[in-house]
């Protein structure tokens, strides 16, 4: 029995780096087909980052727990996950507002 388990986990495991493979290399080949595909991608990366750069620069590092420091996290560390946590609020927020104002929009068409 632990046989077959053991297959299925290996299996399993190729299948999901063949997928992971896939996903790597198909957008790349359509990519290299139309070009301007990748100005628009490397705007959207661009703003992503200049929101986490903003969402970076909001947090702050002053107050390391000693559960924190224990575990290795340093004051940048400590920075960099409030940044990521700031920017997943930011673009909660703004997905938020993005539905409400399509709703809206749709009420007065």
């Amino acid at each position: 029995m632990t046989e077959l388990i053991e297959f299925g986990l290996y299996l399993t495991y190729i299948l999901v780096g063949v997928a992971v493979l896939a996903v790597i290399v198909l957008p790349l080949i359509n990519a290299v087909n139309n070009p301007k595909s990748l100005v628009i991608t490397g705007i959207g990366l661009a703003i992503l980052f200049v929101v986490f750069l903003v969402s970076w620069g909001l947090s702050s590092y002053d107050t390391v727990s000693t559960k924190a420091a224990e575990q290795g996290l340093t004051p940048g560390g400590v920075q960099r996950i409030g940044g990521v946590l700031t920017m997943m609020y930011i673009l909660l927020g703004g997905a938020i507002v993005g539905i409400i104002v399509t709703e809206v929009s749709k009420i007065f068409k």
